[in-house]
């Protein structure tokens, strides 16, 4: 786990390569997954690894937002995230899984060109995501990443450079 002096000085091209890495790494490893084994609950009650990743595109949609808007204001206020309703209303394991990966990954490439053009001047504008505690532009990216990592994990997707 990153600890908040790593996650508030990583420069922002070093944050956006590090998501390259870890999205390039793990695609052939989902893509070697079956179809009919994607859509399959890890256990009861829980999201199948295909809803884990369409819970990543959510991240990377929501987390876009935020990483274009802290930039054009002196402080970000956000609203919350409700993941279970946006994967629910999706019906992420309706979709193809090939389609599923190739948005994740092309939608994480694009949202690490955006972190990687991020002004260092900007680091500490601060952002508030619903309810939760104000942090800044630079714990949020680095923070995404690792957020990433964790549910890749989640669905047996080790990446060894962490």
């Amino acid at each position: 786990m990153a600890t908040d002096a790593q996650a508030s000085n990583t420069p922002f091209p070093l944050i956006a390569e590090m998501l390259r890495r870890t999205v390039d790494a793990a695609l052939p490893k989902l893509r070697a997954i079956p179809a009919s084994q994607a859509i399959q609950p890890r256990a009861p009650g829980k999201w199948s690894p295909q809803q884990v990743i369409g819970h990543l595109i959510d991240s990377a949609a929501n987390n876009h937002q935020r990483f274009v808007r802290a930039q054009q204001v002196p402080a970000l206020v956000f609203p919350p995230y409700l993941q279970e309703e946006w994967v629910a209303s999706q019906h992420y394991n309706a979709r193809a899984w090939e389609d599923v990966i190739q948005l994740w990954h092309a939608y994480n490439h694009h949202v690490a060109h955006v972190i990687e053009h991020i002004p260092e001047n900007l680091r500490n504008v601060p952002c508030t995501i619903g309810e939760e505690a104000t942090v800044t532009l630079g714990f949020l990216a680095f923070d995404y990443v690792v957020h990433l990592q964790h549910h890749l994990r989640q669905v047996g997707v080790q990446i060894r450079h962490e």
